[in-house]
């Protein structure tokens, strides 16, 4: 009997560990991102493999990265048409970068050089064939100094593994005092080499703080630990070396070692990172990876992505529409890393070090983040998080309150807590109603509403960094009239906007979404003045254009109204696109212009949008499709492609969702997010997760009783698969699909029950069930 036992125990044990290896198996998803999609002309964040999601430590090779970035929003960083590298940069985010390592062997250079010119620096030349990437982890070898390197990262600590030949002068340069992507020009930098340790900070003053909080800087942190001690050591200040200097500081800082080495011999660093100071750097460092190794940091990296690509798995389907929909997915949780370190101290807006509080076992209650704005992301990132990664929006909402407790307003964009509009409006406000629309409710409601409101209502006093200007003039007047610019700062503008047009249409969606946040908690008076404001777009319709028209400060619209022409009322696009910037009340702009006139011109739109890729062709230029019928590559138009359904005909949103699908994304490095768009912090590769879920939501979740319009998955079968702390059930979506061609959803049943429209409750999903779509041939 004893043997008997012991066999069926161990027959249960062998099924448990089947089973485990089969979901290992099935859940190794970081085969289909490929992190070099897309990567000709992109941003200097979007390019970031050895990482984890929503990490602090975010390592790459950098092409071009020194090259400077006056704007702010220039592509630098890593091209893939380059043929070299410079170093490899430990922070990539939004508007931060810098603390890069390079080695190098034989004779010591202090400058990256030039791609045109690659002897006139440490940078290396290196073939294609020897780059590997995926999510977690980034390996290449450089040719001009026959070294592998490799790079993975934990949340806070970056792995460097450098393989060297056999020679005597191996160096690592770290190159911690000179401009990096987005960083802006250096303030301040220092470097303190001793033993096997390198440590110590950058300041600097990025474009877009210069812009909006221009007495603030960033500080970076850094502390390096090495697994071999060199033989000789040294600063140097640009191009000047002082041999055996441990201490520099100022512009231009850095350090070098130098060491013998055996064929094949590995160096590693581990290198702890953080916005408030070295100790916390180190204390990072210490507390995530002080016994662990590059291996184990490297399969930990994978498992983490695992995780968290896994909670939307995918069967069937098209390859090529896996690579695409996990490599989207990936940046969608790549971008807006953390800001607070393990202890819970984060970077405060005035430049002082603040603590988020502690739990019961002495971790912090909630993560603080950067922040690319949120200028369009209830069209992609926050529908998605809101879907299946519901604990990093409340997170990310306690992290915009600590900056509105901080310095009194909300931030649009913020980087190290500083103030970085971006466009110079603010969305954050309807960002935090739809969460609490949608039930995310883990933060203080009552100071979210607070800030909500000030956000949307309140202009004395506004700050340049909170965006939206010109808030006052528009809750005045019910909208934002047109103002030229001649100052080379239309963000700043107080009494109208050169952009009025479009942000009476901003403004009045996130007035819709206050309205129903103020409903929720009862407040009667602030529901109907904001729903009274959320009508505002209404006063811009020229009924005898048909379009969105900008209005002066008298009320009268503009003279010699061109359409197409962008920047005059509208920021980032014209009249074409933004007439459909009703977002809130679609099926009013319907009845406004007509149903079968809306139709056939949404129809032809894409229909001739389709000849330029639905946007800017196949110029390699962010803005290259500002001008056009449509224009996928930038945030104003990515509603537009589901508009059909509050117009009878989600057939034909089905049709240009996966047409927009298959042309206007792509898989190689050129052809990515069409190309060279602008793929700001995971939004484009959102929208496309979206789309192959077959799942979209036009109101972005801000509507009563929210509901997501159901189109037609790229794939046989799409599951949503939350851990039980977030959500006890699964989501389902199956699809019956018709073999004749090309197909369209005609009806749906949720949990065996027919959906009497192409609308699926977000209450529904959230509760878990199955969604069978029923689909036929397309007409």
């Amino acid at each position: 009997m004893k043997n008997i036992k012991n066999l069926c125990y161990l027959f249960i044990i062998s099924l448990h560990w089947i089973t485990i290896l089969k979901a290992q198996e099935v859940e190794d998803l970081t085969r289909y991102v490929n992190p070099n999609i897309g990567t000709a002309h992109s941003r200097y964040f979007f390019y970031t493999p050895a990482a984890v999601p929503f990490g602090m430590a975010k390592l790459a090779p950098s092409t071009n990265g020194s090259y400077g970035n006056p704007s702010g929003w220039e592509a630098v960083g890593y091209d893939e048409r380059h043929q070299s590298i410079e170093g490899f940069p430990n922070f990539h985010e939004f508007q931060i970068g810098g603390v890069v390592f390079a080695p190098t062997v034989g004779t010591l250079q202090t400058r990256p050089g030039k791609l045109e010119e690659v002897e006139s620096g440490y940078r290396s030349r290196f073939d294609k064939k020897d780059e590997y990437a995926t999510a977690g982890y980034y390996r290449v070898y450089l040719k001009d100094y026959k070294v592998t390197a490799e790079l993975t990262a934990t949340k806070r600590v970056g792995f460097h593994r450098y393989t060297f030949p056999a020679t005597d002068s191996a160096n690592i340069i770290f190159d911690i005092g000179h401009q990096m992507g987005e960083s802006g020009p250096v303030v301040d930098a220092s470097v303190h080499y001793e033993g096997q340790v390198v440590k110590g900070y950058v300041v600097t003053k990025p474009a877009y703080v210069q812009k909006y909080q221009p007495n603030a800087n960033v500080t970076l942190y850094f502390y390096a630990e090495l697994d071999k001690r060199p033989t000789s050591f040294g600063t140097f200040t640009d191009s000047l070396c002082y041999q055996g200097q441990q201490k520099a500081q100022g512009k231009g800082v850095g350090a070098y070692l130098r060491f013998g080495t055996r064929e094949g011999e590995q160096v590693n660093i581990k290198v702890g990172l953080s916005y408030t100071s070295v100790e916390n750097a180190w204390e990072n460092l210490i507390a995530e990876a002080s016994n662990l190794s590059f291996e184990d940091a490297k399969q930990r990296a994978y498992q983490r992505w695992n995780q968290y690509l896994g909670r939307i798995h995918v069967n069937g389907g098209k390859e090529a529409d896996k690579v695409k929909f996990y490599t989207g997915l990936y940046h969608a949780l790549l971008g807006r890393g953390l800001a607070s370190d393990v202890n819970g101290a984060y970077p405060k807006n005035d430049g002082s070090v603040g603590r988020i509080p502690l739990d019961e076992v002495g971790k912090p209650i909630h993560a603080h983040y950067n922040t690319d704005a949120i200028w369009g992301a209830f069209w992609n990132l926050t529908q998605l998080w809101s879907i299946a990664y519901p604990e990093y929006y409340e997170d990310w909402i306690q992290s915009q309150l600590l900056v509105y407790k901080d310095a009194g307003w909300l931030g649009d964009g913020i980087a190290t807590s500083k103030f970085v509009s971006g466009v110079g409006t603010n969305f954050t406000g309807l960002a935090i109603a739809a969460a609490y629309n949608v039930g995310l409710r883990n933060y203080d409601v009552a100071l979210a509403y607070e800030a909500v409101r000030k956000n949307e209502l309140e202009s004395e006093k506004r700050i340049p960094g909170a965006g939206k200007l010109d808030v006052g003039v528009f809750v005045e007047k019910g909208f934002s009239p047109y103002i030229a610019d001649d100052t080379g700062k239309p963000e700043l503008n107080l009494h109208g906007s050169p952009f009025g047009a479009s942000h009476t249409l901003e403004y009045a969606f996130s007035s819709f979404a206050a309205a129903q946040f103020a409903k929720s908690l009862g407040k009667k008076a602030d529901f109907k003045r904001f729903s009274h404001l959320a009508n505002a777009w209404e006063t811009l319709y020229d009924p005898s254009t048909k379009f969105i028209r900008p209005k002066d400060e008298e009320g009268n619209f503009l003279q010699d109204f061109d359409p197409f022409a962008p920047w005059r009322g509208f920021q980032e696009g014209n009249a074409w696109q933004y007439t459909f910037y009703v977002p809130h009340n679609p099926k009013g702009l319907v009845n406004l212009i007509g149903e079968k006139t809306f139709n056939d011109r949404l129809d032809s739109i894409f229909r001739e949008s389709q000849k330029n890729v639905f946007g800017g062709g196949k110029e390699i230029d962010a803005f290259a499709g500002i001008q056009g019928l449509y224009n996928h590559g930038n945030q104003p138009n990515l509603h537009v492609a589901w508009l059909f359904h509050a117009s009878g005909r989600p057939d034909l949103t089905q049709k240009w969702v996966h047409a927009i699908c298959d042309e206007f994304y792509g898989t190689d490095g050129i052809h990515g997010y069409g190309y060279g768009q602008d793929e700001d912090q995971g939004q484009l590769g959102a929208w496309y997760v979206l789309a192959g879920m077959g799942l979209f939501d036009v109101a972005g979740l801000t509507a009563p009783n929210p509901s997501l319009q159901i189109g037609t998955p790229l794939f046989d079968e799409v599951v949503i698969n939350l851990p039980l702390a977030e959500r006890s059930r699964k989501f389902t979506i199956k699809t019956k699909r018709s073999k004749n061609g090309p197909c369209y959803t005609k009806s749906a049943k949720l949990n065996g029950k027919v959906l009497e429209a192409l609308q699926l409750p977000f209450e529904a999903l959230i509760k878990g069930g199955t969604l069978e779509l029923n689909m036929v041939p397309r007409p």
